[in-house]
């Protein structure tokens, strides 16, 4: 996948994914939904990250607007506003600028933040994950270390990190970047040393795609844990159109063994169109409830702005309120 935000680079990269394409299917348009909800952030801002310091709301999201990481605040998880600056200003000497995405933050310790970006490393020139830090959680992070924290050559690279807080600490998850070049793409998981910078232990694969709407690949992996289930959320299929949705699995250990859900969770079919191409998802907790946090499609297919829906949860299995 290639998440770029501008409209060129989309373009590009839709005719290298074009193999995944289903040339008589008619993309939605703007009449082919009665009522479309108003996006949180109105403007492109894909591949959203949430994270709740104190009584403030932080999104970030993937290079556009001439910054490497956009981020916004919210007070509500309704209402935003886009900062007016870059979390992640300075690119370390070790990436090709132009390609920084899916980024996630974590608070590993109060008041200190981490930040894991997707950028093109320079030896291999592959999209891999590396690591930055601020006490701010708005920014401005630094890079930490002197290269990549996950960069599999022979698995075409990584990217789309997100983390998950576990009995035993944090773990990293993320996908490896195969649909690049003509690999399978799993979604793995490792754990995280106490301050976050580096991995802490052997890698396990968890999912790969082998459904009928995943197409060539899945990514933008989302763990969180009900009870005693652990529950992933990703999306999968080509992110330039409307056939990206949100599916997730369930297992009893981290480790798996996991089972998908047959058909995705959320797609611009389940919505009836009301959601274009939703993906890049997140969840985040209010006081009165959680939220999945997702990018979609404009009519025009121009933008990816970001929306915010109540979620439900039948046991382990999540239901986003439409």
């Amino acid at each position: 996948m290639r998440r770029g935000g501008g409209l060129i680079a989309l373009l590009a990269v839709s005719v290298l994914a074009g193999c995944s394409a289903t040339p008589d299917e008619e993309p939605y348009t703007a009449e082919s939904a009665e009522v479309r909800p108003e996006a949180a952030i109105d403007r492109n801002f894909p591949d959203p990250d949430v994270l709740r310091v104190g009584d403030t709301y932080y999104a970030y999201a993937t290079n556009d607007n001439a910054r490497n990481v956009q981020v916004a605040s919210s007070a509500d998880l309704r209402s935003w506003q886009v900062l007016e600056k870059d979390a992640f200003p300075e690119l370390p000497e070790w990436v090709i600028p132009g390609k920084t995405w899916a980024p996630e933050v974590a608070e590993v310790s109060p008041g200190s933040f981490v930040l894991y970006f997707t950028a093109t490393n320079f030896q291999p020139a592959l999209q891999c994950i590396g690591v930055a830090t601020a006490s701010d959680p708005a920014g401005p992070f630094v890079a930490q270390g002197e290269g990549m924290i996950v960069c599999p050559e022979d698995e075409g690279g990584a990217i789309d990190a997100s983390t998950f807080a576990d009995d035993d600490g944090l773990h990293l998850v993320w996908k490896n970047d195969g649909n690049c070049c003509g690999l399978d793409t799993w979604i793995s998981t490792a754990p995280l040393s106490a301050d976050g910078l580096t991995l802490a232990g052997p890698e396990q694969k968890l999912i790969m795609q082998d459904l009928h709407w995943e197409g060539n690949l899945v990514e933008a992996p989302t763990i969180v844990k009900r009870d005693s289930t652990y529950v992933l959320l990703y999306s999968a299929n080509n992110y330039g159109d409307d056939r990206y949705a949100v599916g997730y699995a369930s297992a009893p250990a981290l480790g798996g063994p996991w089972t998908k859900n047959e058909e995705p969770l959320l797609s611009t079919e389940s919505s009836g169109g009301k959601f274009l191409g939703p993906g890049g998802q997140d969840i985040a907790s209010r006081d009165d409830g959680e939220f999945l946090v997702f990018h979609g499609w404009d009519p025009q297919f121009t933008y990816r702005g970001m929306y915010v829906t109540p979620v439900e949860w039948d046991q382990a299995m999540p239901k986003p309120v439409l």
